[in-house]
């Protein structure tokens, strides 16, 4: 049964689209990656839901449905992730319950929530640990901030036109064209002042550097990267070696969203994954 709610946390209504079973065993969390929202994940929440998972997929700060703080801070790792065990807690999903996905920027945002002790296993699509230099971290954090300034300044249709030429998303231009007008849809339905605060608060520069405490999570780790995205294989090759307990696909035929080019692949992966680390099997 799919409902959305919008919930309020910490002083701000963040928006959940939910799918599955009420008498479900286990609980799927998605966090969808930067210019996207809950509905970006398509087909793939009733999918999971199918297989008799209960699915949250959730706004970030400033995307989708959710509020777009004006104070960049308020989009902080520290935020996002209080933000979102409390809106599980609302939504009745107890601790050591649920399984946290995240894409990209999700995925990062995933990361170091998991760290929080809250959540039963994680799943990583392109993610990163964030850049391990303070210097690497302040050249981002000027990139980003011009970035920023750009959506402010020429709006969200001209971010979302240059966002789509990056050479990161080149794999995109094989998906089908309902596929990518779809997303590109989607991309536009959010705010100039969300996007850009986003990067500010949560963009990589702004993300503390993860790497030293990987080896302190000790939670079953399913890290997917397409075999496309060289930069994302690598860095989940590094994060596979420190994590205890890691698992690693690269999936081929995909570049960076994996769940887009290989749709079929993703849910199984995720499906089983998800059968070995459920509280019950499913």
């Amino acid at each position: 049964m799919r409902s959305s709610k919008d919930v309020t946390v910490n002083g701000m209504s963040l928006h959940a689209e939910i799918d599955g079973p009420a008498e479900a065993t286990a609980t799927l969390v998605l966090l969808h990656g930067f210019t996207g929202c809950a509905a970006s994940w398509g087909d793939h929440a009733g999918a999971l839901a199918a297989g008799g998972l209960r699915v949250i997929a959730l706004d970030m700060p400033g995307h989708g449905e959710s509020e777009a703080p004006a104070d960049a801070r308020r989009y902080a790792m520290e935020h996002c992730r209080a933000d979102i065990v409390d809106v599980l807690r609302i939504l009745d999903v107890q601790e050591g319950e649920a399984i946290l996905l995240g894409y990209s920027m999700g995925g990062r945002i995933a990361l170091y929530t998991a760290f929080a002790g809250f959540f039963r296993a994680l799943i990583l699509e392109s993610a990163s640990p964030g850049l391990a230099s303070e210097a690497e971290r302040e050249q981002r954090r000027q990139q980003d901030e011009l970035l920023a300034e750009r959506i402010e300044r020429a709006g969200v249709a001209d971010f979302v036109d240059y966002w789509e030429q990056l050479p990161l998303f080149a794999s995109q231009q094989a998906l089908p064209a309902a596929t990518r007008a779809a997303l590109h849809r989607q991309r536009l339905h959010n705010r100039a002042a969300g996007l850009a605060n986003s990067l500010r608060g949560a963009g990589t520069g702004a993300q503390p550097a993860l790497h030293a405490r990987l080896p302190e999570l000790d939670l079953p780790v399913l890290l997917i990267a397409g075999e496309q995205d060289e930069k994302f294989c690598a860095i989940a090759r590094q994060m596979a070696r420190l994590l205890p307990r890691a698992q690693l696909e690269i999936v081929p035929g995909a570049g960076h969203t994996v769940h887009l080019e290989q749709p079929d692949k993703f849910d199984r992966l995720v499906r089983d994954f998800c059968r070995t680390y459920a509280s019950h099997a499913l």
